[in-house]
């Protein structure tokens, strides 16, 4: 069969550890048999961002914005324990975070839902969405350690000089400080992606923080939110028959282990990260989870909601078997697929994506699936496959849908 052709490159962000091998793999058994791909490369892992200061995280970025649509494998956020593994010159910030910043996007993540595998929660029964804002709060904080007894400020400078002065705390002995920021422009950005995202969607969105504790950062984003859906969307949410709410996050939480899903809960950046993964394991496995960033101008970069799988990286390299679950990383190829194609007008390329996807889905309803996920399945006599075994057996269940 002739290869698909595509137009445009889409940004390829390679990444670390087990996913990495997994990457290699699903392009090999999944993508270059069947798409002439064409994608502009950029190595994210960890050793080659210390090598360039971390200088290709942020080109791998202005690249998604020059051409649109990226994928991105996950990459280790490193703490000092990475430091001396990896002998870094310095502890790099989060790649995501430097990337979301850059974009200015949010971040929406949906579990996948596969027949087999019930969720925990026994009353869910649609997906949830997580919409997570993509800026700032801790994943752009600026740390200190407080070495002793001394009085810990915030301070503002104006440009004419004047200054406004915040007590954090007056320290008798050792302790630490941490200053987040957030601005408006971005949460502005943030409310819109998510109250047109509920319009395409036809789903409910809820948003919620502490504002009641933090009752000028916090509740900056509760009135930005309100405001923007009083002047811009309250009509339009009235005409499609779905509803606009905040609540406090406690709240929040409580909701949504009572409900029965098929909303969107819109979430801070640290909440969003927390919750998501809450969602995707009681919907299944953290593995299941898609997740997207599309910023204000309509860029898009498509990755898996979970982290390297360590564990299963050092098994592989101590030359053990491992059975780790990809179909979250192959759900980002399709999602970067079906939008390049989509924006190059390729039906051809869109079709793939969704050959790939629902063969996927097929493999795992067929009794083919990963560890993780045949110890929760409700499926009888199934096989479980080792990491490599179960994109092979996707890899049969596509082409014969081809």
């Amino acid at each position: 069969m002739e290869k698909i052709k595509m137009i445009t490159p889409l940004v390829e962000m390679d990444g670390d550890e087990m996913t990495r091998i997994l990457w290699k793999i699903i392009k090999d058994e999944l993508i270059y048999p069947f798409v002439d791909l064409k994608s502009e490369y950029y190595d994210l892992g960890l050793q080659y961002r210390n090598e360039t200061d971390d200088k290709v995280t942020f080109d791998s970025a202005y690249a998604t914005q020059k051409y649109g649509v990226a994928v991105k494998c996950a990459t280790i956020t490193p703490n000092a324990a990475r430091m001396t593994e990896y002998d870094l010159k310095e502890m790099w910030k989060s790649p995501n975070g430097t990337i979301r910043a850059i974009l200015d996007g949010t971040v929406f993540r949906a579990p996948i839902v596969v027949k087999g595998i019930e969720p925990c929660v026994k009353n869910w029964k649609k997906p949830i969405t997580i919409a997570r804002h993509a800026y700032g709060d801790v994943y752009k904080a600026s740390e200190m350690k407080i070495p002793g007894a001394g009085k810990a400020e915030l301070v503002y400078t104006a440009e004419d000089g004047t200054e406004i002065r915040e007590l954090i705390h007056n320290f008798d002995k050792p302790g630490i400080i941490q200053g987040m920021h957030n601005v408006n422009g971005s949460i502005e950005s943030f409310a819109r992606s998510c109250f047109n995202y509920a319009l395409d969607t036809k789903q409910t969105l809820w948003f919620a923080t502490k504002d009641t504790i933090s009752k000028k950062y916090d509740h900056t984003f509760k009135d930005i939110f309100q405001e923007i859906f009083d002047a811009e969307y309250k009509e339009k949410f009235d005409a499609a028959g779905i509803e606009y709410f905040y609540t406090l996050i406690d709240d929040a939480v409580a909701r949504v282990m009572k409900s029965e899903g098929g909303y969107i809960w819109a979430c801070k950046n640290y909440d969003g990260d927390v919750m998501s993964d809450m969602v995707s394991s009681a919907f299944g496995s953290l593995a299941m989870m898609t997740s997207v960033l599309v910023s204000p101008d309509g860029k898009y970069e498509y990755e898996a909601a979970h982290g390297t799988v360590q564990r299963h990286y050092y098994k592989h390299l101590a030359g053990e078997e491992t059975s780790t679950n990809s179909v979250a990383t192959i759900f980002a190829w399709t999602g970067a697929l079906r939008k390049r194609g989509e924006l190059d007008n390729l039906p051809e390329l869109m079709g793939f994506a969704d050959k790939l996807e629902a063969a996927t889905i097929k493999t795992i309803e067929d009794g083919k699936m990963t560890k993780d996920l045949a110890l929760i399945t409700s499926l009888s006599d199934v096989t479980v496959l080792n990491s490599e075994d179960f994109i092979k057996a996707i890899r049969t269940t596509l082409e014969e849908s081809l």
